[in-house]
């Protein structure tokens, strides 16, 4: 578009009173933009200041000195055809001003704190003029209908909520009928007041329900064979179910088979697969996905002192339910929650409070068939959150039911009957235990953990990545975005995303509905889902330039981009979550947003000034990302706590977007230090785009290789990791960098 520039600097909030306005203003008019200044921008005077000048002068593109972009985004917001951009004058600044060395006078504070002012505008300034206003990325022709899959309770809860929100629902359930294993379910959970007596299914209720509703279709004993396509136009071809399909992920061939299978010595198990990438004419179209496809039981037979598998009366808890509910249940059982053993205060995998809860209501299935039944709970960790806990007194106060923390050793045969002996570890005492019947407490181990389940047409595979990350769920982001998968438009709930009871899963459930719902309409504006909800801006690539490398497709945490046999990448922005991984990746600097791209940042990191004859005065760049680091800037600043006055913070949309070039370009320049701010991962995990920061920090070593033929020390880039509640230390990790900065000494490509 043709810009008309307008600029605007509060002097409210401390601003004024920390940092010189003249100097600021001189800043923006050595950009060819006359600020004004108003005592509150954000105020309706002030904002009746800026809408005036857009009016009556045409003002379109607006720079905005103030607050951080992280506030007040309503207040200036002009409209989707105006590209604004923030200098974070106040929390960036003011507040969080300090001395560099404790000579400095207040004067000289300000003098520093002015400066780092001006550097914020001109790169603002950089910014408006290096952006532009995005065109939202829409398709031709999107289509609303939701595939879920799996007809338990998670799927019909799902389908039923979907449908009531007006949306064409279709199940697809691999067994003959609706209900999953609620159907072999003999009582289910406390729902209601009391919260303490079992209640009769209501499985059957949900079947009729569904079957009931008019914008549901279903289609029982079906499997999906292939997902192609994006949010808003999905191409879903289905099977039979336990067919062989021409889609099915191929099998891996090891060298000595190949040699068989070249000299037909042995079938090709992959002869008539088609590869995942391939169209398939006969698909049918939707537009979101729920993954319902629940869970199984977990294998207890690795604990031979258990003797599962080998004792006739050792049986699961899943294999207990079953006998509950076509007969009458043994009179002395003992419910073991934990292996014992070596891992004596360990649980079974998978195990969480629903295998608690479980044991306690098969304990009072024992009750109710023996008017003398014994029922023992033999547990390390007993968990039952929320109403549960009055479930859980309801039992402490049956007289048949024993629990206590114990430790069992072996299980062995003992008459008609079974032995349990263990170590009572409230009383610490070996104790044995006579019982007909043991019940072990296997856990509920998601679908996804041994296979891909949704069978994606994705260049990255037909499953999730990484799944052993979350111990086989699926999930990108557990704690933020609880039903978000790494493929945008496949939302995940129930028992495949986590162990849960029915409550918590038509909760879930109608969670992941509500996201597949806004995945479509998003879709339709063309803007992102979470955790840049409502992004306008794709990547564009300028495909002239491009050497196949596939860095792009490799390292897309969502598998938005497919490629085709030369690897050339193929985009799908609707699935893209606008991280700009891609663009971080990318060696020839091809990949770029509208609003964000390597230009545009790599100017901004010009435009800071780097004073040559002043060692008090070094310049490090700081990379935060706009999730957690920047965030924990701010609310430090909020809290008025210092910050060193020597860094310039660019906020980035991930680590992974920061591209190695604008690190080049500070040291270039003459930065003397490059530091990147990122999410956590690793074991303790929280990046919002997965692998952001990880990605980052492999990149920084490379780098750190070439600083080092350079001549400049290598460690003067560094990755570090914060988490947003750590706003307290956040100064902290910047000052240890400073001042090995400080130690290092000036860049010595400084002034060249």
């Amino acid at each position: 578009m043709d810009k008309k520039y307008g600029a605007y600097l509060c002097t409210g909030c401390g601003i004024g009173d920390a940092l010189d306005i003249a100097a600021l203003a001189k800043a923006a008019s050595e950009n060819g933009m006359e600020a004004k200044t108003h005592e509150a921008l954000c105020s309706a005077a002030g904002r009746e200041l800026i809408e005036n000048d857009i009016t009556n002068d045409g003002v379109n593109t607006l720079v905005v000195c103030a607050c951080s972009p992280r506030v007040m985004k309503d207040e200036f917001n002009f409209g989707d055809d105006k590209y604004v951009t923030r200098a974070n004058l106040r929390e960036g600044v003011a507040w969080c001003a300090e001395a560099v060395t404790e000579k400095h006078t207040a004067e000289k504070v300000k003098e520093f704190a002015t400066e780092k002012g001006q550097d914020y505008i001109r790169m603002a300034c950089v910014q408006a003029k290096k952006g532009d206003v995005p065109d939202p990325y829409k398709l031709e022709t999107l289509n609303r209908k939701i595939l879920v899959m799996g007809g338990g309770i998670a799927g019909m809860t799902a389908a039923i909520d979907a449908a009531k929100a007006g949306y064409a629902v279709t199940i697809i359930e691999a067994q003959d009928k609706l209900g999953g294993k609620a159907l072999g379910w003999r009582k289910q959970f406390p729902m209601s007041a009391p919260w303490t007596d079992l209640e009769e299914p209501t499985v059957q209720a949900m079947v009729d329900a569904v079957q009931a509703e008019a914008g549901i279709t279903l289609k029982t004993s079906t499997e999906v064979a292939r997902i192609a396509g994006a949010p808003g136009a999905y191409k879903v071809t289905l099977k039979a179910a336990g067919t062989k399909s021409e889609w099915d992920a191929p099998k891996k061939v090891g060298v000595d088979e190949q040699d068989k299978i070249s000299k037909g010595e042995m079938e090709d198990p992959n002869a008539g697969l088609k590869p995942y990438m391939a169209d398939d004419a006969d698909a049918e179209d939707f537009g979101a996905v729920v993954l319902a496809t629940g869970w199984n039981p977990a294998d207890v037979s690795e604990y031979a002192h258990l003797g599962y598998g080998k004792l006739k009366g050792v049986v699961t808890n899943a294999e207990f339910e079953k006998l509950a509910k076509t007969g009458k249940v043994p009179a002395n059982v003992a419910f073991v929650q934990s292996p014992g053993g070596a891992e004596h205060d360990q649980d079974f995998p998978y195990c969480n409070s629903v295998t608690s809860m479980v044991a306690l209501k098969q304990a009072q299935y024992v009750r109710e068939d023996n008017a003398e039944g014994k029922a023992y709970v033999l547990y390390q960790h007993m968990r039952t959150p929320g109403n549960m806990e009055m479930f859980y007194k309801g039992a402490q106060n049956n007289d048949g039911i024993f629990m206590t923390k114990a430790t069992v050793t072996q299980v062995e045969e003992s008459g008609n009957g079974l032995a349990v002996h263990l170590k009572d570890t409230l009383l610490n005492e070996d104790v044995t235990l006579n019982v007909d019947m043991v019940v072990l407490a296997a856990g509920m181990v998601p679908t996804t953990s041994d296979k891909p389940t949704i069978n994606l047409a994705y260049r990255q595979g037909p499953g999730f990545l990484d799944l052993e990350l979350f111990d086989g769920y699926a999930d990108s982001h557990f704690i933020c975005f609880p039903y978000e998968t790494r493929r945008t438009g496949v939302y995940a709930c129930g028992g495949v995303r986590k162990a849960m009871n029915m409550e918590e899963t038509m909760d879930d459930a109608c969670g992941a509905a509500l996201k597949a719902i806004q995945s479509i309409e998003s879709a339709d504006r063309g803007v992102a889902v979470h955790p840049r909800s409502g992004d306008g801006t794709y990547p564009e690539f300028f495909m002239q330039r491009c050497t196949q490398c596939k860095r792009c497709t490799e390292e897309c945490p969502f598998g938005a981009l497919d490629d085709d046999e030369k690897g050339t990448p193929k985009p799908n922005p609707t699935r893209c979550r606008r991280c700009g991984t891609c663009m971080g990746a990318c060696p020839e600097r091809i990949i770029g947003f509208k609003n964000y791209n390597i230009d545009q940042v790599g100017s901004m990191v010009k435009s800071i000034e780097v004073p040559d004859d002043d060692e008090d005065k070094l310049r490090i760049i700081v990379f935060a990302c706009e999730n957690d680091a920047y965030p924990a800037l701010d609310m430090a600043a909020m809290r008025k706590l210092p910050q060193n006055a020597l860094i310039r913070v660019i906020s980035v949309r991930c680590l992974g977007s920061v591209n190695m070039a604008w690190i080049k370009d500070a040291l270039s320049a003459g930065m003397d230090g490059a530091l990147l701010l990122g999410c956590k991962f690793g074991d303790d995990y929280q990046c919002h785009f997965v692998k952001g920061s990880e990605l980052a920090d492999k990149r920084m070593a490379n780098i750190g290789e070439t600083l080092g033929s350079l001549g400049l020390e290598p460690e003067r880039c560094a990755v570090r990791q914060i988490a947003i509640n750590e706003y307290n230390k956040v100064d902290e990790v910047i000052n240890e960098f400073v001042e090995a900065i400080i130690e290092l000494g000036p860049n010595p490509f400084k002034g060249f």
